[in-house]
């Protein structure tokens, strides 16, 4: 038995009957350029490990390397790219820098893209 669905897609976009939906909305180059670079900042294997352990709570670069078993300076390395791209933020408490999240938006994205994926696995 044949689902209005697959008539659908048997009649190609729109179903033959009704005009295809419209576009979404433009957006300016500057802001898919942001995007862009935003995406890129959270694509290190590395850097989503870190999203997700700051999720739970702020954390120093030790608790970090000791959580991910990655060596300091990479951890450095990684949060710096993150915090230029405003993803995490750092408050000097003491000797250490406790880091954060800036938002809970990009963190969506994080957990969002491996939930995905652990979907398909």
């Amino acid at each position: 038995m044949s689902t209005a669905a697959d008539a659908s897609r048997a009649t190609g976009p729109g179903g033959g009957h009704h005009p295809p939906p419209s576009p979404g909305p433009v957006r300016d180059q500057r802001t898919l350029a942001a995007a862009g670079d935003l995406l890129r900042a959270l694509a290190a294997p590395v850097r989503i490990a870190i999203v997700l352990q700051l999720l739970e709570h702020a954390r120093c670069v030790h608790d970090l390397v000791d959580a991910l078993g990655v060596t300091q300076p990479l951890i450095s390395q990684h949060l710096r790219v993150l915090k230029a791209a405003g993803v995490v933020e750092g408050e000097r408490k003491g000797r250490e820098v406790l880091y954060s999240l800036v938002d809970d938006h990009l963190a969506h994205i994080v957990v969002d893209a491996v939930a995905h994926v652990e979907e398909d696995s």
